[in-house]
């Protein structure tokens, strides 16, 4: 059988724009509870020990740990999303946010204590430029907390859906490595280069592995409405589209746990300066 070649695209901007004011955007704000309540436990690895001042939350989707720091004494938070449907959510809630992607937008200079993110960098075109800005907008001494996605195999998890998909959805992309996506700050070493060209420094990426749950009866409409998986699935045939589903539910059954879903996000909690 002749092999195919698949020609691999990097997204841009543009292309991250589009998809999270669309169906990824919507796709978030439908299980927005679920998954506030899955993400709780990274969401307090950035907040317990956070410094008080003015701080700003990159990639706030729909504002939840843009809320919590903003309950902390002392503290201003605002939140940046290139998302106009997840902003609109985050104000919503009363969370102060921004419309914007964070590569290219002209923050005051100096005008933020310390930048956070939770799973909101790894999907810049251009890592060097956008940690640059981000870098003019901090004060010197300030400070960066970012939780991002290690390697997929290490998060088993998160491909789950894809692997058992991809038999029966021969058209489904394949990842590229080091690209704009959920695992684009993956790599420790390029991840510290990007940092420290930007500008940053006593750049550290420690692993951080923590315990996530959900409600089963949430699980078919995580992996429907979320991912790579999701986005082919409303073009799929509904007896196809049927059979993928069930096939890709059932993959899921290692992670059962009575009524949960039990996994490790295996992350890097990366810590830097703005000298």
């Amino acid at each position: 059988m002749a092999r195919t070649t698949r020609q691999h695209k990097r997204e841009t901007t543009v292309d991250q724009a589009a998809r999270w004011n669309g169906p990824g955007g919507q796709g978030w704000i439908d299980s927005q509870e679920v998954l506030e309540e899955l993400f709780r436990p990274l969401e307090e690895v950035l907040v317990v020990d956070l410094p008080p001042g003015d701080v700003l939350d990159v990639g706030c989707g729909t504002g939840s740990t843009t809320a919590a720091i903003a309950r902390r004494p002392g503290t201003r938070a605002v939140g940046i999303d290139v998302s106009a449907l997840m902003v609109a959510a985050a104000r919503e809630r009363g969370v102060e946010a921004i419309e914007a992607d964070a590569q290219t937008y002209g923050f005051e200079p100096a005008g933020f204590d310390t930048i956070v993110s939770r799973f909101g960098v790894m999907f810049f075109a251009d890592p060097v430029r956008a940690f640059g800005n981000l870098r003019r907008a901090v004060r010197a001494g300030g400070g960066a907390r970012l939780i991002v996605w290690r390697e997929p195999a290490d998060n088993p998890f998160m491909t789950t859906a894809e692997r058992a998909a991809r038999p029966l959805l021969p058209e489904l992309p394949e990842r590229v490595p080091d690209a704009p996506g959920q695992f684009g700050l993956a790599d420790p070493e390029r991840t510290g280069k990007i940092l420290a060209k930007s500008g940053w420094s006593d750049v550290e990426l420690a692993p951080l592995d923590v315990g996530l749950s959900m409600p089963v009866s949430e699980l078919t409409g995580y992996f429907t409405r979320l991912g790579p998986v999701s986005r082919l699935l409303p073009s799929v045939p509904g007896p196809r589209r049927a059979t993928i589903v069930q096939t890709v539910r059932a993959a899921f059954d290692p992670y059962v746990l009575g009524s949960e879903v039990r996994f490790t996000a295996a992350c890097w909690l990366i810590t830097a300066r703005a000298g």
